[in-house]
């Protein structure tokens, strides 16, 4: 197989589709100005479908949980080709804050329940014994055992030497139109077979069939790191609700921890506020109070890529242009089945089932396109 492939974006998206397609034969350019960093960059690197669901979302949870499956096999495979990405089993555990929160948890086991999935309810007055640190005074929780997590940045790390390994060239470059078998950048033209937009935000802007459909969604992170005389971080993942705003609190090696994350309308400004940080702090430390003494290393932001019922734009646009964009907060989670959707798509053959819901063909006024 010989065909001229140009992946647009490095995000996580793009890298993993530009391996997965070059180790498929593909010759493959990508073309990113920076390529590893992006939302992929900031992101909290939790792999989790089953804490994300929500009632009405079936399509959504039905394809990450897909992902889910293929990860260990992505992860095996990528830490042969390019080193070990950082994937973590050991599950996650959603607690609530207030009497309001934990009815929301409620909500989520009675529909996950209904779903056959495997959730473990932990009342309050267990939850620091099932994770320690977590505070006292918490309602209820729930445990999840079948969650994962990655690295993201060691991720990036290793999709960035496999792609290289197996032939992809990377073109340092911004892409500024498609179509015509061509992708023309800042400094050349290039020709291809197909081009796959995964530039995430900032797709829309490439092609008129992702115009209104994929939006940028702002998101701060921060990252901290335990000191000596502070409490250890988290064994597993915490995802928590207090007073009906979502945190997250993700363990890294070395004592580090990743809390992310607001979500908000603010276009493409990537400034980090006050108000984000403080609301981050002031949540984390109501979960898990040890945080307060923990050394403040990083603060940031990143644009997740938000589409218009939270599934990714993931097929056909027009001749020789494939969309791969629109992932919301799920990059990091759904790389697996779509990089081998796509694959699929340029071999002419039918794409995981639990993708077809995320055709471009859903998309509203598609037939004007």
């Amino acid at each position: 197989m010989s065909e001229n492939l140009v992946v647009i974006g490095g995000g996580v998206i793009g890298l993993s589709v530009a391996w997965r397609a070059a180790a498929a034969g593909h010759h493959v350019r990508l073309v990113d100005p920076s390529p590893g960093r992006g939302a992929s960059w900031v992101a909290g690197g939790m792999l989790a479908p089953v804490t994300e669901a929500w009632p009405g979302e079936e399509d959504v949870l039905a394809l990450g949980e897909e992902s889910l499956r293929r990860w260990p096999e992505f992860a095996e495979a990528l830490t042969t080709d390019g080193g070990d990405p950082g994937l973590s089993e050991a599950g996650t555990i959603v607690v609530a804050f207030d009497r309001a929160d934990a009815e929301q948890l409620d909500v989520l086991a009675e529909y996950l329940g209904a779903l056959g999935r495997v959730v473990r309810p932990v009342p309050g007055s267990k939850l620091s014994r099932t994770q320690p640190g977590l505070a006292g005074s918490l309602r209820s929780g729930l445990l999840v055992p079948g969650d994962l997590a990655v690295d993201n940045r060691k991720l990036l790390r290793s999709l960035q030497v496999a792609a290289k390994r197996r032939g992809v060239e990377f073109v340092e470059d911004t892409a500024s139109e498609i179509g015509d078998g061509q992708v023309r950048t800042g400094g050349s033209v290039l020709r291809c077979d197909t081009a796959v937009i995964a530039a995430g935000a900032r797709s829309a802007g490439l092609h008129p069939a992702l115009a209104g459909a994929v939006h940028p969604l702002k998101g701060e992170i921060l990252r901290l790191r335990a000191r000596r005389s502070s409490l250890a971080p988290p064994g597993r993942t915490v995802r928590a609700l207090v007073e009906g705003r979502p945190i997250y609190l993700v363990p890294r090696e070395g004592g580090e921890l990743v809390l992310g994350a607001t979500q908000y309308e603010s276009g493409f400004d990537e400034t980090v506020t006050a108000r984000g940080v403080r609301e981050l702090l002031e949540g984390a430390e109501r979960v898990f109070p040890g945080i307060a003494e923990y050394e403040l290393t990083e603060v940031t932001a990143g644009l997740r890529a938000a589409s218009v019922d939270n599934l990714p734009v993931l097929g056909e646009l027009s001749p020789g242009v494939l969309a791969a964009t629109g992932h919301h907060r799920n990059g990091l989670l759904l790389a697996p089945v779509t990089a081998d959707a796509v694959v699929a798509m340029l071999a002419g053959e039918k794409p995981p089932e639990q993708a077809l819901a995320a055709s471009p063909e859903r998309l509203p006024d598609r037939e004007r396109n």
